[in-house]
């Protein structure tokens, strides 16, 4: 078993993962020896597993995995934690804007007794555009999900082996890789880091992606939607209630009903429209829980660079 194991999800990462290596080695070693980079390639279309594959010949310490085909960060981390074996493992972006020079500051931190330490950032030197759609989903994933989740903590973070074994049980289909480490409770730290520019390129999350993402992370941790479906119908029941009696008094009051074809139509298309939102939502849980009930494997494993071990804690 390594003592510190380092989880990096690589994607369209080619140019990059050298420098990463290397600062990442310059860090680990500062802490020991014994260490292990767990690179997860999701299929990003470039040379990234090639590099991978040179790494890993050249230092054992450094484990390659690649997907069959692209499923996703949280996945690509979910496989590299199902494979790791460090008392405390890492998690960070392969775009070096989590600096692995701070890992040594979050190891410290979890030694004062924290199961994990999360990597606050600062500044953080997104475009203004990402900074505004990622507050806001933050935002909403908090209020929907019941979990109080600060956004500026992203994945970087530093957790111990008992966190690890507790992840690796939640095999559910919807991930979201912060989500479920806040779920679980665990005493929990932050530290301030410095957010750095990106070596090269630019950011893969699309405002689309960045969309379904949270759809799926709020559907996955929270029914709140269906209950505020719930209050929002018997709200709009209410309305209609009082709306009525008033037409009712003012038919006995003047002795004739008020006319108005034009509101009853705007309102029977509200009242639809409405109504085929909430069963929309009711589909779309019901959709997930038919996906959870496939049971199929979250990621599938086209090769590795090391023999699999993954049975092994």
């Amino acid at each position: 078993m390594a003592h510190i194991s380092v989880i990096v999800p690589v994607y369209k990462a080619e140019r990059s993962l050298d420098e990463l290596y290397q600062r990442l080695k310059l860090a680990l070693e500062t802490i020991s020896e014994d260490f292990e980079i767990v690179l997860v390639e999701d299929c990003g279309g470039d040379g990234s597993w090639q590099v991978i594959e040179r790494l890993a010949r050249t230092d054992p310490r450094v484990r390659g995995i690649q997907f069959s085909r692209n499923f996703g960060q949280h996945y690509g981390i979910t496989a590299g934690l199902d494979h790791c074996h460090g008392e405390w493992v890492v998690v960070m972006d392969c775009d070096l804007q989590d600096r692995p020079e701070e890992i040594p500051r979050l190891y410290a931190k979890a030694q004062e007794g924290y199961e994990v330490v999360l990597a606050l950032r600062g500044a953080r030197r997104d475009p203004l555009l990402k900074r505004i759609t990622s507050s806001l989903f933050y935002k909403i994933f908090s209020y929907l999900a019941d979990i109080k989740y600060d956004g500026d903590n992203g994945n970087f973070r530093i957790m111990s082996r008992k966190v690890v074994r507790n992840f690796r049980r939640m095999r559910e289909q919807l991930r979201f890789f912060g989500g479920l480490v806040e779920w679980m409770g665990f005493p929990t730290a932050s530290i301030e880091v410095e957010h750095a520019e990106r070596f090269e390129g630019r950011s893969t999350y699309t405002i689309s992606k960045l969309w379904r993402l949270s759809a799926e992370a709020i559907i996955a941790y929270s029914d709140k939607p269906l209950r505020l479906a719930v209050r929002f119908g018997f709200l709009m029941a209410f309305i209609s209630f009082c709306y009525g009696t008033y037409i009712f008094g003012h038919a006995l009051i003047h002795g004739s009903p008020i006319p108005g074809w034009n509101s009853l139509i705007v309102s029977l298309f509200f009242i639809g429209g409405i109504i085929i939102s909430i069963l929309g939502i009711i589909g779309v849980y019901l959709g997930k829980t038919f996906d959870e009930g496939k049971n199929r494997p979250l990621y599938i494993i086209n090769q590795l660079t090391f023999h699999d071990e993954s049975s092994i804690d």
